[in-house]
């Protein structure tokens, strides 16, 4: 769907006219699964560029205000709720802005004390009480779930891949991901923790944006930026104190997701994927 300004900008006449006299411009950085615009300085528009992508909006309208009461770090914030018309068919949100940059724009990160500050951002969330919360499923792409019900997907990736890869390895450090269940406690889970999903401040952790994906269950899948961004030193830090299996799930989750955007026609999937599988396959040569 092509979502343009002029159509941001009918429908904030049409259903919130307080604000239409206020710039309206697409973010810098804006998502896959929702299309961004900024609302003057202090707030945006997010409207889902899909089907697929519109409960994440009911979803998000509900859940944030209540993770906001119970963290101590800025995420995201909706303050308004569009409804479908008949050019646009889906719910959209207004959501306060946050003032950040996205990791994606800062390159002098003090890797090491990021990791520990993002594990410990993590670990406040997965405090917060999620009783009532969305189990995982396909509303969140089932993060939070087990890996398993992508099993085949990621097999039928290492077959394509036979000739490039050494598959067997692969395979055999995705047999591993999967081969224990998660049998703890369930708890908040991001479902998308990646750079462009991750605010800072002067090169510092600062917030986390983009909650649609947002469930409850196993947070292994929270972990995955160990091996998509992560160099080895930092990725020790961020992953300090898991359990061995939580490790396992989540290198499973960062693998899965590199396999099957390999040869993504998006160069910077592309980029990523081959950094991850690069990462995951030194970390087997250096145990």
């Amino acid at each position: 769907m092509d979502i343009t300004v002029e159509m941001v900008k009918k429908l904030v006449r049409e259903q919130f006219p307080q604000w239409q006299q206020l710039d309206i411009f697409p973010v810098a950085k804006s998502g896959f699964d929702n299309r961004t615009f900024h609302l003057g300085d202090t707030m945006t528009v997010r409207l889902p560029s899909g089907f697929d992508y519109v409960a994440q909006v009911e979803k998000e309208n509900r859940w944030m205000p209540y993770l906001q009461e119970h963290l101590d770090y800025a995420i995201s914030k909706p303050i308004a709720t569009g409804k479908p018309t008949s050019y646009y068919p889906f719910s959209w949100s207004i959501n306060l802005w946050i003032e950040g940059n996205t990791l994606l724009e800062c390159f002098d990160v003090d890797q090491k004390q990021f990791a520990k500050d993002l594990a410990e951002a993590l670990h406040k969330l997965q405090m917060v009480d999620c009783q009532n919360g969305p189990e995982a499923g396909k509303h969140n792409f089932y993060r939070g779930g087990d890996l398993k019900i992508y099993h085949q997907e990621t097999l039928n990736a290492l077959k394509n891949l036979e000739n490039r890869l050494p598959v067997k390895q692969l395979s055999h450090i995705l047999e591993t991901s999967i081969s224990k269940i998660y049998k703890g406690k369930k708890v908040w889970v991001h479902g998308d923790i990646a750079p462009g999903n991750i605010l800072l401040r002067n090169n510092k952790f600062y917030g986390l944006i983009d909650f649609g994906i947002l469930g409850i269950g196993d947070p292994a899948c929270d972990y995955a930026m160990a091996w998509t961004y992560f160099n080895e030193e930092a990725r020790r830090f961020f992953l300090e104190g898991l359990p061995e299996d939580m490790v396992n799930r989540a290198r499973g989750w960062a693998l899965w997701k590199a396999l099957i955007t390999y040869d993504d026609s998006d160069e910077n999937f592309k980029q990523s994927a081959r950094y991850t599988v690069d990462a995951i396959l030194r970390e087997g040569l250096n145990d």
